[in-house]
């Protein structure tokens, strides 16, 4: 348990866990981004709707003056011109106000996907801890880098400030005499570039900010083996548990081949390791089929469930090691056998012929209730009736026994 409390953190982490954090609100981002898409578009947003914000200020103001001079103000009046101002400066400043939200909602958006949950604002009981507190006023990666962004951008700021101001102190030697509207026009085109140049800076900076986050988050977030094979066995399920359903499985699987045992047509055997059941069926089938198989103790039950059903039991050794290992359950017989399983199906279907016109005895139907027949005897091989199934010319040639 000691080694397992200092191994170290190197398996990157899994969904499982990316989740469970994701839920609780950690997930890889920056600050910055959201604060330099504003200050850009938030600017942009004012250069553009700049004039038309002052001619409604101009007028809201004109307004004012105007309905002030010259008449009683009581309160009724002061209520009613503050109301009518207030609803228009908010009028105003909705598309600012609301380009400005979008946009902080949209930079969250782009680093994360979206994200809603009140768990990161739910009380902690570990922030009521005085000790949680002066640990956090120490020196730490978390602090430095902090630090080092802070002082990035001071540094910024007044770098493109001064040269800005340097600019400015230059030009304004020409707006001497000229009209204050123009010089207005100036100082906010002047301090729209500067704004402009700053949210530029500022951006590329945030961006470099998101890199870095995702990488300490990476790190952060990173899992012992230990931890990885825990929620592989959580995910997957006790072994004992995975055991006993394996095993009913199975038992179910073994149920559903018995009961398909009677249906059959012929069963194959070995005779002693191996039995296959094999169903026909011209009108719904373009090939037999093997409907059920087993070795050993599973095929003595195929036997048994055949001997009871009167199904007939025919002992062909090369035959049915082929079927065994080549053909599942539910598949057809490939066309590299067709013509040996077409030859017993023959064979059966002339027996179950002459029950029909003769006694039992006649039918050659041994005390035991098996039917056996050799597949290699040619002689007592024929076509199946109607020709409803239609076999290769050639015999096998992986099996020089059948056929």
């Amino acid at each position: 348990m000691a080694e397992q409390s200092f191994e170290e953190r190197t398996e990157p982490a899994t969904p499982k866990r990316l989740h469970e954090l994701r839920s609780r609100g950690r997930v890889a981002k920056s600050i910055e981004i959201p604060n330099a898409t504003v200050l850009l578009f938030g600017s942009l947003i004012l250069y553009m709707l700049g004039g038309n914000l002052v001619s409604q200020i101009d007028s809201m103001m004109h307004d004012f003056f105007t309905l002030s001079y010259g008449h009683e103000l009581d309160q009724a009046s002061v209520i009613s011109l503050a109301g009518n101002l207030g609803l228009r400066f908010a009028e105003m400043l909705a598309p600012v106000l609301l380009t400005i939200m979008l946009v902080g909602i949209l930079s969250n958006v782009l680093q994360f996907g979206f994200l809603f949950t009140l768990q990161p604002l739910a009380p902690k009981t570990s922030a009521l801890n005085p000790l949680n507190g002066i640990k956090k006023l120490g020196f730490s990666s978390q602090s430095f880098l902090g630090l080092l962004k802070s002082i990035i951008k001071i540094a910024v700021v007044a770098i493109i400030g001064y040269f800005a101001a340097k600019d400015l102190l230059a030009r304004s030697a020409q707006l001497v005499d000229s009209s204050p509207v123009t010089i207005l026009s100036f100082i906010g085109t002047s301090s729209f570039s500067i704004v402009i140049k700053i949210s530029a800076v500022f951006l590329v900076f945030a961006l470099i900010d998101f890199y870095v986050q995702k990488k300490n988050f990476q790190r952060q977030t990173k899992m012992t083996k230990q931890e990885v094979k825990e929620e592989q066995k959580q995910e997957e399920g006790n072994p004992t548990t995975k055991g006993r359903i394996r095993r009913e499985m199975i038992k179910k699987h073994k149920m559903r081949m018995m009961q398909a045992v009677p249906k059959a047509d012929v069963v194959v055997t070995n005779p002693t390791h191996y039995a296959i059941a094999i169903k026909y069926d011209s009108k719904e089938m373009s090939a037999p089929k093997v409907v059920a198989k087993g070795k050993d103790l599973i095929a003595q039950k195929i036997k048994e469930i055949a001997i009871e059903n009167n199904i007939p039991i025919v002992e062909d050794k090369p035959l049915a090691q082929l079927l065994y290992k080549t053909v599942d359950i539910d598949e057809q017989i490939p066309p590299n056998l067709f013509k040996a399983v077409a030859q017993i199906l023959a064979y059966i279907y002339q027996m179950k012929s002459r029950r029909k016109n003769s006694s039992m005895n006649a039918a050659g139907i041994s005390p035991t209730g098996y039917t056996r027949a050799k597949s290699s005897n040619p002689a007592s091989m024929g076509r199946i009736v109607g020709g409803s199934l239609r076999v290769p010319d050639e015999s096998i040639q992986s099996n020089p026994g059948i056929g």
